[in-house]
């Protein structure tokens, strides 16, 4: 049976080559995006997640298998909050009606590895509380409070999402409807996004430092790709409420035994 996916961030990056690759596998696809996809709208805003909410579901004739959430931004402002973290779960949310409906329902969302660095608590907080106002304030005074405060804004919400992910994952809303709810967690991957932060040695060197990848090192999109596509195949019957690090090694070589004290 042909798959219909739904997927944001489709104009560039891991979003562009899932889409890509699932389409390659025969499934249908409608991409999300601010430009340069099916569904033109920006999930920014309350208003945008609503109208891409609306608009899959109607290109898709009220028949969504799979959602995977790929948008993001990785810049140290307030913004980043409303795209990475209520863009996702907002969108979702608007979705999960019509995605019930699926025999086989499945959902994966791009966290990162940043989820396991410094981040602020009071923002993690709010976004966990469903406060988009509050969220965003929190977060233009890490900007005001200058370049060091800021750059716990984008970890912030990977956290926000994994524990979002783990939080949904068992309630009567997901597990009962039997979606596997889960999040990828990726080391350094070659996109656009990030594509200033390992352009030159010494920026790759100090990355490096942060995010150790021993095994293969920095990623191509399509490789997280290929764990998007299983997570929201038929296949996954079983494995929700994950953060599953597709890192190279950084998450055993950053904490080692240290997940299981």
């Amino acid at each position: 049976m042909t798959r219909t996916y739904v997927i944001t961030g489709a104009a560039s990056g891991i979003g562009a080559t899932t889409m890509e690759l699932l389409k390659e596998r025969g499934a249908i696809v409608y991409g999300v995006d601010i430009h340069n996809t099916s569904i033109n709208e920006d999930l920014s805003t309350p208003e945008g997640r609503k109208r891409a909410a609306l608009e899959a579901v109607e290109m898709s004739g009220g028949r969504i298998d799979g959602v995977i959430a790929c948008a993001g931004l990785a810049h140290p402002i307030a913004k980043t909050v409303s795209v990475n973290y209520f863009g996702v779960t907002e969108f979702l949310t608007a979705l999960l009606p019509t995605l019930s409906k699926s025999p086989f329902p499945r959902v994966a969302i791009t966290s990162s590895m940043a989820s396991l660095m410094p981040n602020s608590p009071e923002l993690v907080a709010a976004m966990l509380a469903d406060n988009e106002t509050a969220a965003v304030a929190i977060a233009q005074e890490l900007v005001d409070a200058g370049p060091e405060s800021a750059g716990l804004i984008y970890g912030s919400t990977k956290r926000a999402l994994s524990r979002w992910v783990r939080r949904e994952c068992i309630k009567p809303a997901w597990a009962g409807a039997g979606i596997p709810l889960n999040a990828v967690g990726p080391g350094i991957v070659e996109t656009p996004m990030v594509a200033e932060m390992i352009s030159t040695k010494e920026a790759r060197a100090a990355i490096d430092t942060m995010v150790p990848m021993p095994l293969h090192h920095y990623l191509k999109p399509r490789q997280v790709s290929y764990l998007l596509a299983w997570l929201t195949a038929e296949e996954n019957s079983h494995t929700t409420g994950q953060t599953i690090y597709i890192d190279g090694g950084s998450d055993a070589s950053l904490r080692g035994d240290d997940v299981w004290k």
